[in-house]
């Protein structure tokens, strides 16, 4: 069974598409398992404030009249941020949807919230490398049950907590805490959650995307400065670019 040293939140969010600089996060929850084994559960419907898509409520059953009344995500980023206080993540495909789309909310409704000192665990990635199967063919595989009421948070996040318990006793190679969980699968040190940013071998920013792919970020910006401001014009997420400010105002400084 998973062994831990502080809390870890499974989070599973569903939104108005899978555009994590547009879309907005429709529901959202989170199980918070603690060390002792115990867990709680949150859930919030969020409204939006942008019309969700007919192709999208068929997949997860709301519609812009079931989050008309809802709160928005900044008048719940406080609460969210607080029940997630303390916490390591863990979600199904982590860095492709979950995790950014929840960073851009914090950084839209102008709450901070810190991913220094937490870990993350992608449960998807332990499943891609073991088996190469989706979230409902993982909860068959795994806990031999099938996934009722499939995209909804609140099912997905509760799937995804038992899934890395199933996982933990199938690959015991996995151990059964934080850090040898990350170790075992590989998991890369990122900068942004889009992944336009990423170190290399000997531990330096560069980008991995475009003309510039695998150059270090401070190269590039020394010689281009343009390209920071290309950057922030176009349309790459919030966190991409609150981590490009960053290094371009650490790589400034030392330049001068």
């Amino acid at each position: 069974m998973l062994q831990l040293k502080k809390p870890l939140a499974f989070i599973d969010i569903e939104a108005t598409g899978s555009n994590v600089s547009a879309d907005r996060i429709v529901e959202i929850a989170i199980v918070k398992v603690l060390p002792d084994g115990n867990r709680t559960v949150k859930r919030k419907i969020i409204n939006p404030q942008i019309p969700i898509p007919a192709s999208i409520s068929e997949i997860h059953g709301l519609t812009d009249e079931m989050v008309k009344d809802a709160p928005t995500f900044k008048q719940a980023a406080h609460e969210i941020r607080q029940f997630l206080d303390g916490c390591d993540l863990s979600c199904y495909n982590a860095y492709r949807l979950d995790i950014p789309m929840l960073m851009e909310e914090f950084i839209r409704a102008d709450v901070e919230f810190d991913m220094k000192g937490r870990k993350v665990v992608d449960v998807q990635k332990i499943f891609h490398q073991m088996e190469q199967r989706t979230l409902s063919a993982a909860y068959k595989f795994y806990c031999n049950k099938s996934l009722e009421g499939a995209h909804g948070a609140e099912v997905d996040a509760v799937a995804t907590a038992e899934i890395l318990n199933a996982q933990l006793e199938k690959y015991p190679q996995l151990g059964t805490n934080i850090d040898s969980i990350i170790k075992a699968i590989g998991e890369e040190q990122i900068i942004d959650f889009a992944r336009r940013f990423i170190f290399n071998d000997k531990g330096v920013e560069v980008f991995n995307f475009g003309k510039h792919k695998g150059r270090p970020v401070a190269d590039v910006l020394k010689a281009e400065p343009q390209y920071y401001d290309w950057m922030m014009k176009g349309e790459f997420p919030m966190n991409t670019k609150q981590k490009l400010t960053e290094m371009y105002t650490r790589i400034m400084l030392k330049k001068f």
